[in-house]
């Protein structure tokens, strides 16, 4: 329970920016973890990493983690 707390307490000191890149790393681990199971096809995970790059506003960091996983 004290780990929770120190999570929140961690959250809450983030800046919107740092709270919403957050975010759109998570989301992006989870597309990422659907393709290498299989449950997404290529094309599935890269039109949903578009979509979520572009309505996140993260063009440069969804470039710079593409960039990574290569």
């Amino acid at each position: 329970m004290n780990q929770n707390n120190a999570e929140n307490t961690e959250w809450s000191s983030l800046s919107y920016e740092e709270k919403n890149r957050l975010l759109f790393l998570r989301q992006k681990k989870t597309l990422d973890m659907f393709l290498e199971r299989g449950a997404i096809s290529r094309a599935q995970h890269d039109k949903s990493l578009h979509d979520l790059i572009e309505k996140m506003g993260m063009a440069a960091e969804g470039n710079e983690d593409e960039k990574r996983s290569i």
